[in-house]
Protein backbone atom coordinates (compact mmCIF):
# COMPACT_ATOMS: atom_id res chain seq x y z
CA UNK A 1 0.00 0.00 0.00
CA UNK A 2 2.86 2.34 0.80
CA UNK A 3 4.33 1.87 -2.67
CA UNK A 4 0.92 2.58 -4.22
CA UNK A 5 0.68 5.88 -2.34
CA UNK A 6 4.16 6.89 -3.44
CA UNK A 7 3.19 6.39 -7.08
CA UNK A 8 -0.25 7.98 -6.75
CA UNK A 9 0.88 11.10 -4.90
CA UNK A 10 4.05 11.80 -6.92
CA UNK A 11 3.33 13.32 -10.34
CA UNK A 12 6.50 11.97 -11.94
CA UNK A 13 5.95 8.43 -10.69
CA UNK A 14 2.30 8.63 -11.71
CA UNK A 15 3.20 9.76 -15.23
CA UNK A 16 5.72 6.95 -15.58
CA UNK A 17 3.18 4.36 -14.41
CA UNK A 18 0.45 5.74 -16.67
CA UNK A 19 2.61 5.61 -19.82
CA UNK A 20 1.86 1.90 -20.07
CA UNK A 21 -1.92 2.45 -19.94
CA UNK A 22 -4.23 3.20 -22.83
CA UNK A 23 -6.31 6.36 -22.92
CA UNK A 24 -9.48 4.32 -22.22
CA UNK A 25 -7.89 2.78 -19.14
CA UNK A 26 -6.81 6.20 -17.89
CA UNK A 27 -10.30 7.62 -18.42
CA UNK A 28 -11.87 4.66 -16.59
CA UNK A 29 -9.42 5.12 -13.71
CA UNK A 30 -10.20 8.84 -13.58
CA UNK A 31 -13.96 8.14 -13.43
CA UNK A 32 -13.50 5.67 -10.58
CA UNK A 33 -11.20 8.02 -8.68
CA UNK A 34 -13.66 10.90 -9.18
CA UNK A 35 -16.49 8.73 -7.84
CA UNK A 36 -14.43 7.88 -4.76
CA UNK A 37 -13.60 11.56 -4.17
CA UNK A 38 -17.28 12.50 -4.50
CA UNK A 39 -18.30 9.80 -2.01
CA UNK A 40 -15.66 10.98 0.45
CA UNK A 41 -16.81 14.60 0.10
CA UNK A 42 -20.41 13.56 0.80
CA UNK A 43 -19.34 11.53 3.84
CA UNK A 44 -17.26 14.42 5.19
CA UNK A 45 -20.17 16.82 4.66
CA UNK A 46 -22.58 14.48 6.48
CA UNK A 47 -20.13 14.10 9.38
CA UNK A 48 -19.66 17.87 9.60
CA UNK A 49 -23.43 18.43 9.63
CA UNK A 50 -23.87 15.80 12.35
CA UNK A 51 -21.19 17.48 14.50
CA UNK A 52 -22.79 20.90 13.96
CA UNK A 53 -26.22 19.51 14.91
CA UNK A 54 -24.75 17.89 18.02
CA UNK A 55 -23.06 21.15 19.05
CA UNK A 56 -26.28 23.09 18.37
CA UNK A 57 -28.20 20.73 20.68
CA UNK A 58 -25.56 21.08 23.39
CA UNK A 59 -25.77 24.86 23.17
CA UNK A 60 -29.58 24.73 23.21
CA UNK A 61 -29.65 22.56 26.34
CA UNK A 62 -27.02 24.74 28.01
CA UNK A 63 -29.21 27.79 27.41
CA UNK A 64 -32.24 25.93 28.79
CA UNK A 65 -30.27 25.04 31.92
CA UNK A 66 -29.10 28.63 32.36
CA UNK A 67 -32.69 29.84 31.96
CA UNK A 68 -33.73 27.41 34.71
CA UNK A 69 -30.98 28.76 36.97
CA UNK A 70 -28.72 25.70 36.72
CA UNK A 71 -25.06 26.09 35.91
CA UNK A 72 -24.05 23.41 33.33
CA UNK A 73 -20.70 22.96 35.10
CA UNK A 74 -22.59 22.17 38.31
CA UNK A 75 -24.58 19.53 36.49
CA UNK A 76 -21.42 17.91 35.17
CA UNK A 77 -20.02 17.87 38.71
CA UNK A 78 -23.02 15.88 40.00
CA UNK A 79 -22.69 13.33 37.24
CA UNK A 80 -19.07 12.74 38.17
CA UNK A 81 -20.00 11.92 41.78
CA UNK A 82 -22.19 9.01 40.75
CA UNK A 83 -20.67 5.59 41.28
CA UNK A 84 -18.22 4.90 38.53
CA UNK A 85 -16.06 1.90 37.82
CA UNK A 86 -14.30 0.65 40.89
CA UNK A 87 -10.75 1.93 40.90
CA UNK A 88 -8.13 -0.75 40.74
CA UNK A 89 -6.38 -0.96 44.05
CA UNK A 90 -2.80 -2.00 44.42
CA UNK A 91 -2.32 -5.24 46.22
CA UNK A 92 -0.41 -5.18 49.47
CA UNK A 93 3.28 -6.00 49.19
CA UNK A 94 4.12 -9.60 50.02
CA UNK A 95 5.98 -10.27 53.25
CA UNK A 96 9.60 -11.36 53.06
CA UNK A 97 10.21 -15.10 53.50
CA UNK A 98 13.98 -15.30 53.22
CA UNK A 99 16.88 -13.29 54.66
CA UNK A 100 20.41 -13.35 53.24
CA UNK A 101 23.65 -11.38 53.21
CA UNK A 102 24.81 -9.77 49.98
CA UNK A 103 28.26 -8.17 50.20
CA UNK A 104 27.82 -7.69 53.95
CA UNK A 105 24.38 -6.10 53.58
CA UNK A 106 21.38 -7.95 54.96
CA UNK A 107 18.58 -8.23 52.39
CA UNK A 108 15.26 -10.04 52.15
CA UNK A 109 13.43 -11.94 49.43
CA UNK A 110 9.72 -12.78 49.20
CA UNK A 111 10.24 -16.03 47.34
CA UNK A 112 8.60 -14.52 44.26
CA UNK A 113 10.43 -13.77 41.07
CA UNK A 114 14.02 -14.50 40.28
CA UNK A 115 16.16 -15.97 43.04
CA UNK A 116 18.78 -13.49 44.29
CA UNK A 117 22.28 -14.34 43.13
CA UNK A 118 23.59 -14.73 46.70
CA UNK A 119 20.97 -17.40 47.48
CA UNK A 120 21.41 -19.04 44.08
CA UNK A 121 25.17 -19.30 44.64
CA UNK A 122 24.66 -20.81 48.12
CA UNK A 123 22.14 -23.33 46.73
CA UNK A 124 24.63 -24.27 44.00
CA UNK A 125 27.23 -24.84 46.73
CA UNK A 126 24.92 -27.34 48.46
CA UNK A 127 22.91 -25.24 50.92
CA UNK A 128 19.12 -25.45 51.11
CA UNK A 129 16.81 -22.50 50.42
CA UNK A 130 15.11 -23.31 53.74
CA UNK A 131 18.28 -22.27 55.59
CA UNK A 132 17.54 -18.66 54.57
CA UNK A 133 13.93 -18.76 55.83
CA UNK A 134 12.90 -16.05 58.29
Amino acid sequence: MNEFLKVLLNIRSLRAACRELTLEQLEEGMEKLSAIVTERQQDESADRQAREEHQRKINEYAEMLKAAGIDPAELVGTVATEPAKAAKSKRAPRPAKYRYLDNGVEKTWTGQGRMPSAIAKAVADGKSVEEFAI
